[in-house]
């Protein structure tokens, strides 16, 4: 990866825009620019476009969509926003929170509406840190679901997919203006493309070891459940064209990976009155908070592991996704008739886990407070029943799935210098661009990684087309 002078390139091909990155952020900037008449040519490294959002639950956030009005679901971009820097303290950019609030709704619609990405919400549970329910997916609430369905959006705009071409390098400007890219094809070839405007859709760099180690030292004994490519491309080339950067320490954590089967056990299982428990059979968090932050927490236990355990009235809740339905069968999940039973299926110890599970029923009754600070006794002012046999367990791992800081940009996606002013032609969504996370695990609220790549990706393919446009 490096900056080359435009002298030396040996431009044989050339598109009105690039985008380096062929998940949920490339594709819906590549629609953006179609809807707009604008030619552009989508470049992914693998032979599938694929990336972290096919690993994902493939949901995106959205306040005041059509969808949730529907169902009477009573929601706003200023209540979406205000969740959002409830959940990171304050601690990101307010403006950029309201803006990606504001256009969440027309993101879901334009998917769904203009190009027949299938979204319904979630409405069978509250997520946690959102006051209203505006989670929306595809029917089997699967990420891979979801980028079959942009893919075939995609084809159908017309839009240029180049595979297996992996972005090398950029030639660049002085003044940072790129002039096109340099591709290695799998034989070893290269082929260098100009271009008028590029977006940086790669995606952020929790695949990278060393940068993680380095720059999320919490997160450095995590087991990364993410794409590959993850290797921070993005944030190195807008590093070296003199773009700012943010919140390099924000990710998004996940306390459920079940261990030894790399299948996420989600957290509507916690939300809906499941708990966490070490190997010593006690509750360690409030693990209501989020399953972010929580990852760290069970990174800190004996082992790096935990297990999550609830009853049948869950384990039929869960149902509901495919990841839970893969888990079931991977042969992740343990049960037991009775407490009993759980306990010599999984190891744990039977009287510390009795005593876990007698404190956690007399806390849903009302009975009692938790040390740790969750509300059992009732979540959006519905009450749960206790955990009831049979029992089921799972054996998880603190996982780190994809970062959340990166190149700072603007409300249109374009990437800024450190003073604030734009880079000539560089836009960025998804990971290769700051979240709205802040600058931890803690403050990643569910859906912001595919609401940063829907909705940047679809602002920076709007703002790339007037860009060219302009010009012609």
């Amino acid at each position: 990866m490096s900056l080359l002078s435009p002298a030396d390139a040996r431009f044989a091909l050339d598109t009105p825009v690039a985008i380096a990155g062929g998940g949920a952020c490339g594709l819906a900037a590549g629609l953006a620019l179609r809807d707009a008449g604008v030619e552009a040519l989508l470049l992914e490294q693998d032979r599938q476009p694929s990336g972290t959002t096919a690993m994902s639950t493939g949901l995106i956030p959205a306040a005041g969509s059509r969808f949730q009005r529907a169902l009477g679901i009573d929601d706003s971009a200023a209540q979406f926003s205000a969740d959002i820097l409830r959940k990171t303290r304050g601690e990101t950019d307010a403006q950029i929170a309201q803006i990606l609030a504001e256009a969440s709704a027309r993101t879901v619609e334009w998917l769904a509406d203009d190009h027949a990405v299938p979204l319904s919400v979630v409405d069978s549970f509250l997520y946690s840190g959102h006051s209203a329910k505006r989670m929306h997916g595809t029917p089997n609430r699967t990420g891979a679901e979801l980028m079959a369905a942009l893919l075939r959006a995609a084809e159908s705009a017309g839009l240029d997919i180049l595979t297996e071409a992996r972005v090398t390098g950029l030639f660049a400007d002085p003044d940072g203006r790129v002039q096109g890219l340099r591709l290695s094809r799998p034989d070893g070839a290269t082929e260098d493309l100009a271009c008028r405007a590029l977006i940086l859709a790669c995606c952020g760099f929790a695949g990278n070891r060393a940068m993680v180690q380095r720059l999320i030292p919490e997160a450095a004994a995590a087991e990364f459940f993410g794409h590959l490519g993850n290797k921070g491309d993005a944030l190195v080339w807008g590093e070296a064209l003199g773009a700012a950067t943010a919140d390099l320490g924000g990710y998004q954590g996940h306390a459920g990976l079940a261990q030894g089967y790399g299948v996420p056990i989600l957290w509507p299982v916690i939300l809906e009155g499941g708990i966490q428990v070490n190997r010593e059979g006690r509750r360690f968090a409030d693990e209501s908070r989020g399953y972010s932050e929580q990852a760290a927490d069970v990174l800190a236990q004996p082992g790096h592991v935990a297990f999550t355990v609830y009853d049948e009235r869950l384990h039929q809740l869960m149902q509901e996704f495919d990841d839970y339905r893969d888990a079931i069968t991977a042969g992740a999940l343990r049960r037991g008739e009775t407490l009993a039973a759980l306990c010599s299926a999984t190891g744990l110890p039977e009287a510390a886990l009795t005593q876990t599970l007698a404190g956690v029923g007399a806390m849903t009754r009302g009975e009692a407070t938790d040390p740790f600070g969750r509300d059992f006794h009732a979540r959006a002012g519905v009450r749960r029943p206790p955990l009831a046999p049979p029992f089921y367990a799972v054996k998880v791992t603190g996982a780190l799935f994809h970062t959340q800081g990166g190149l700072v940009v603007d409300g249109e996606a374009r990437v800024l210098r450190p003073d604030g002013s734009r880079l000539p032609n560089l836009y960025a969504g998804g990971g290769a661009a700051r979240g709205i996370s802040g600058p931890g695990g803690w403050g990643y609220l569910a859906g912001n990684g595919l609401l940063t790549a829907t909705t940047f990706g679809r602002l920076a393919g709007e703002s790339a087309a007037r860009l060219v446009s302009s010009h012609d």
